[in-house]
């Protein structure tokens, strides 16, 4: 049993990340015997990997309360990434000029896994309050930027997507396959999608897809608003305007490094 762990020949990597996904947005700062508790690691291995992850810069301690958080050297190696250092550099004037233009928030998302990873959001103090944050997950199927990410998936993905038990997050949120089926070739054809109140009561979402060159989707850029603002007609051109100027931000990058 590799570093006396539950998990018979888990490696220090497997290990660290058994730890670090014990952080969420709901559970910011946690206690050495929380991190055992959901990480399934005895606490006396998590307490040697917590005090090596704290002294390398990867978590926060704090000795008062005795509570461990995530690290700014953790937060900066992540800046690092290509969706961080690329996406977001390119998409930002877009988004500002959105932002602009609509008043009201403004999401850039991409597909990891089966869930759509907020990567930049603008919000001002008139625009709803939305359960998105930057570096957050959210369902495929209930926000706008996720049925467009799942929208332009190949079929097997779409199907094995709709094989799963969906979540609810609300009484309007769609969980039915063949409703979904029907709203995801309703995106595909004109080129949007529209939620209304499946993420957040009173909230509407519109989006649309990020292309490249090659007309494969990458991303999705929506506005999330009230229900009684939520004029598809005014707003899909702002969100097309800006998905293409995103798109050729990112190609003109792509050309300079190549």
């Amino acid at each position: 049993m590799a570093g006396n762990t539950s998990q018979p020949g888990a490696t220090v990597l497997a290990r660290t990340m058994q730890i670090l996904k014990c952080f969420s947005e709901d559970k910011a700062r946690l206690g050495l015997r929380e991190i055992s508790a959901l990480s399934g690691l005895p606490v006396s291995t998590a307490h040697r990997m917590l005090k090596e992850l704290h002294a390398q810069g990867l978590l926060d301690y704090d000795g008062g309360d005795k509570q461990y958080s995530i690290g700014t050297r953790l937060w900066e190696i992540g800046e690092l990434s290509s969706v961080s250092l690329h996406l977001r550099e390119s998409a930002l004037p877009y988004m500002l000029e959105l932002y602009e233009a609509a008043g009201e928030n403004v999401h850039l998302a991409v597909l990891s896994g089966n869930e759509a990873l907020y990567v930049a959001r603008l919000i001002g103090h008139r625009s709803v309050p939305t359960v998105s944050r930057m570096g957050g997950r959210l369902p495929l199927h209930t926000t706008g930027v996720g049925k467009v990410l799942l929208a332009f998936q190949p079929d097997d993905v779409v199907d094995d997507y709709l094989g799963d038990v969906l979540a609810r997050p609300t009484a309007y949120s769609v969980i039915s396959a063949p409703k979904l089926r029907t709203g995801i070739e309703q995106t595909r054809r004109n080129g949007f999608a529209l939620t209304s109140q499946e993420m957040t009561l009173g909230n509407v979402s519109i989006a649309v897809p990020i292309a490249d060159s090659n007309d494969r989707v990458f991303a999705a850029i929506s506005l999330v608003l009230h229900t009684a603002r939520a004029d598809v007609r005014r707003f899909v051109p702002l969100l097309r305007r800006a998905a293409q100027g995103i798109s050729d931000a990112m190609e003109a990058h792509t050309t300079q490094w190549d």
